[in-house]
């Protein structure tokens, strides 16, 4: 596949999650808290086909470069209501496309430990707060964020089986083993979903992912 095909792909499918999550706020109901997840897990899971979409990841960075751009103009003028946060100190929205770029840049020759590295941040942190609103019982406090238990659970969960999965399923080097793969993936969301508990404005976007780097990168695989 050509790269201009690609990034063709690449726009098509983010924003048709975007539609996606818009049309699921006006007909459902549902509040941006849910369907900034939606997009947030949607895009995320994108990365499972980078190296079927692009043959260097250049083109991806360039797409990540345009949409940083993009979400900070929505976050300052809110075009796109699906997307919006109710606390206007968090760009997390834009912390994310440069999390994603970073770690093509990275794992590019890797595709397991690419999609890895950014799983716990698309499910980990996509499923938490979804969690968290529907059984959180145990609340704490950091700065003014309010967090659960039952969140941060939500987290390790869903962070574990999917960064498995990618760490297991995804073709490319270096090849693992299901059994090679869980010490590693737990590894990951026991240090990750500490962080992500601790983290404001939108920051864990950004160190869930630099955690998830260092770990993969020091990992004898």
């Amino acid at each position: 596949m050509s790269n201009t095909l690609g990034i063709v792909l690449c726009f098509a499918y983010i924003f048709a999650i975007i539609g996606l999550a818009e049309l699921l706020r006006r007909r459902r109901g549902y509040g941006s808290g849910f369907t900034r997840k939606v997009i947030h897990i949607g895009v995320g899971m994108m990365s499972w086909f980078l190296s079927f979409l692009f043959t260097s990841p250049w083109p991806f960075v360039f797409a990540c470069a345009t949409f940083m751009v993009i979400n900070l103009i929505d976050w300052r003028y809110g075009f796109l209501s699906a997307m919006q946060s109710s606390n206007r100190s968090n760009l997390g929205t834009v912390y994310f496309p440069l999390a994603a770029a970073v770690v093509a840049l990275i794992f590019w020759d890797r595709p397991p430990l690419l999609v890895a590295a950014l799983m716990p941040l698309t499910w980990g942190d996509g499923l938490a707060p979804v969690v968290g609103a529907a059984y959180g019982r145990r609340v704490y406090h950091i700065h003014t964020s309010i967090r659960t238990l039952e969140g941060s659970a939500g987290f390790f969960v869903a962070g574990f089986i999917f960064t498995w999965l990618a760490l297991w399923v995804m073709p490319g080097p270096p090849d693992i083993t299901p059994l090679g793969a869980l010490l590693p993936a737990l590894a990951i969301m026991l240090v990750t979903t500490l962080i992500e508990a601790v983290s404001i404005w939108g920051l864990d976007n950004l160190t869930v992912t630099a955690a998830a780097i260092l770990i993969l990168q020091l990992w004898p695989f």
